[in-house]
């Protein structure tokens, strides 16, 4: 995987053996009026995020195919985490990226709303990272300046693998205010975006992007 920040100079950016998928915020949706806009359309305003404006790029691809606003991929394509770039020019700033189901088990009874395939908390230089044995507890420190800066991966990738319906799987990017600890859920299911960023004093997303996504043997579903 890889994670990085771009700027105008400075770029920071993480590596890791797995495939490269780029998430991307169309450019295009900032004027859109809010009913038409692809998050809205989709839900995601609603099940998941209150309206927001989009005030950061975010791109995310798997291998070649980069992730728009209600693009379809199917479970093979999905199956090592994305590539994820995040636009800007100061590098000091800290992120949380957030990546969600809201429709799990089924998008008819989704009563596992919202299921936690993801998460990543801040940019950090790796030095100062410290962690607890268990690997729970993540303490933000640093921020992402020159160099090398890491982020921590607080709730490992899981891949999506939909039974019922066409699910819609969210990206959610958040700008923190500064160092913070921040903790793993217990458990993945009935994770709610909203609440752990008023938790966390995160504020209002900076950007988000979904994809839809059915059983690979699926075709012409129903997502309701």
């Amino acid at each position: 995987m890889q994670f990085s920040l771009n700027g105008s100079k400075k770029s920071a950016s993480i590596h890791s053996q797995t495939q490269t998928v780029f998430f991307t915020q169309s450019q295009r949706s900032a004027k859109m009026p809010r009913d038409r806009e692809p998050l809205s359309v989709g839900r995601v305003i609603g099940d998941v995020l209150d309206p927001f404006t989009r005030s950061i790029s975010l791109r995310v691809n798997y291998n070649s195919r980069e992730v728009n606003n209600g693009c379809e991929l199917k479970p093979s394509h999905v199956v090592s985490q994305p590539r994820v770039d995040i636009g800007g020019e100061d590098l000091r700033t800290f992120y949380t990226l957030v990546m969600v189901d809201p429709d799990a088990p089924s998008p008819s009874n989704p009563n596992l709303r919202e299921y936690l395939h993801w998460l990543w908390w801040t940019l950090m230089h790796p030095a100062q990272a410290t962690r607890t044995k268990e690997n729970t507890r993540l303490v933000t420190d640093i921020p992402a300046t020159t160099g090398a800066s890491f982020g921590q991966e607080v709730v490992c990738y899981e891949s999506p693998r939909p039974t019922a319906g066409i699910h819609r799987f969210v990206f959610v990017l958040f700008r923190q205010l500064g160092r913070q600890t921040v903790y793993a859920p217990g458990w993945r299911q009935n994770f709610k975006t909203r609440e752990f960023a008023e938790l966390y004093n995160l504020g209002s997303p900076v950007a988000a992007v979904y994809f839809n996504c059915q059983r690979e043997s699926g075709s012409g579903g129903r997502r309701r």
